[in-house]
């Protein structure tokens, strides 16, 4: 009952949470964050998978007669064999498969030839006393995987062009250049976590940035929407600035951006948490962490970041400019029609809409003067 009342009152502007007036306080997070994930870039880099950076991948079965073998176990004798057979090499990750009597422990190590792959797969079988028709090797080359990159960016360029066609014709310009630094800020953030956590990157990580970036375009679309229409005509009347506008349609998508943000994380939390956590399917963990980093930063973006990017961008307009002054000197006359700020001064000018300070929003249920007008005697008739 309370969720419902505070989106009863966020719907109707009574509960107001100034999101869109604090934009530069969003501005300056974000592009922290940004900073921060370019620098993990620059100075971590990311950890490839076997499929992009190419290499040898070894798969040993956990049963090695009546014995279950542990995964330190496997990761210290195939480490010990790759190193007798090529002592520059080393491995890189070790990831249980399955489980019970058909679980296996799959290995990744730098690149062997043959004859040094041959060499470490015997090392390993006297090691660890397995059967050796049981252990199988891969060689995996990195021209695979510069091959799959060049796909995923045709692939994200495509997309990117699309949604920016897709939000002009639905929207605006304006619309679409927010949207599409909301898309690429999410898709920042998610690649610096990766980095910063490191995690390796799979064909599992692009495809999961590839849904991502669709999850990210819907939330900020239902916020647009309702941003256009609470919008629509807006200069013709002299209740609300455009910041304010653009503040009550998020407002009034909160609860919806939430509820819907948090029942998608709901699932990937816990193929991430549990099935890649608990369970150690460690092929679910690529796909896991960005789908749960990218849905969650989507549902931020699309509150913090792409609403306030927008009105932003708005405000630089001529006309919008014009409206928001007007807005301001009615409301600085003491006009009925708004509720004025006790804390603005009564010669705030145009520039100080954005900010907001003291959350200043039109009275609620408030009618346009024209529509009061249409209703007094001698008033102009609708």
């Amino acid at each position: 009952m309370a969720s419902a009342g505070l989106a009863s009152r966020l719907y109707a502007g009574d509960a107001n949470i100034n999101i869109v007036g604090r934009r530069k306080m969003w501005f300056t997070i974000a592009a922290a964050l940004v900073l921060i994930s370019i620098g993990s870039f620059l100075i971590r880099g990311f950890e490839l998978g076997i499929e992009f950076a190419g290499g040898t991948s070894f798969s040993v079965p956990a049963a090695a007669g009546t014995k279950t073998l542990t995964q330190d176990e496997v990761s210290s004798a195939v480490e010990k064999a790759v190193k007798q057979a090529a002592p520059e090499a080393a491995i890189t990750t070790t990831q249980k498969v399955g489980d019970g009597k058909d679980a296996s422990f799959t290995v990744r190590a730098s690149a062997l030839s043959t004859d040094e792959a041959k060499e470490a797969k015997a090392a390993i079988v006297n090691d660890l006393g397995v059967d050796a028709s049981k252990i199988s090797d891969d060689q995996v080359s990195a021209a695979w995987g510069g091959q799959v990159t060049r796909q995923a960016v045709i692939g994200l360029i495509v997309f990117l062009v699309l949604v920016v066609a897709y939000l002009i014709i639905r929207f605006e310009v304006r619309m679409a250049v927010a949207a599409l630094a909301s898309l690429l800020f999410d898709l920042v953030m998610t690649a610096g976590v990766y980095s910063l956590v490191g995690f390796e990157v799979t064909p599992s990580t692009v495809i999961g940035f590839l849904t991502i970036l669709g999850y990210s375009l819907y939330d900020v679309v239902v916020v647009f929407d309702k941003v256009q229409e609470n919008t629509r005509g807006i200069t013709a009347g002299s209740t609300r600035t455009y910041a304010e506008a653009t503040n009550l349609a998020v407002n009034q998508t909160l609860m919806r951006s939430l509820n819907t943000g948090l029942v998608a994380l709901l699932p990937v939390g816990g193929l991430l948490f549990i099935g890649a956590g608990l369970l150690g399917a460690g092929t679910l963990k690529d796909l896991g962490l960005v789908l749960f980093v990218g849905m969650g930063f989507g549902v931020l973006s699309s509150i913090l970041f792409a609403a306030p990017v927008l009105s932003a961008l708005k405000d630089q307009e001529p006309k919008i400019k014009a409206h928001n002054a007007r807005v301001l000197a009615r409301r600085s006359k003491g006009s009925d029609d708004v509720v004025r700020d006790r804390t603005r001064p009564a010669n705030a000018t145009a520039s100080d809409v954005p900010a907001m300070a003291g959350g200043t929003t039109p009275r609620p249920g408030a009618r346009p003067a024209a529509r009061r007008n249409a209703n007094r005697p001698g008033g102009p008739k609708r």
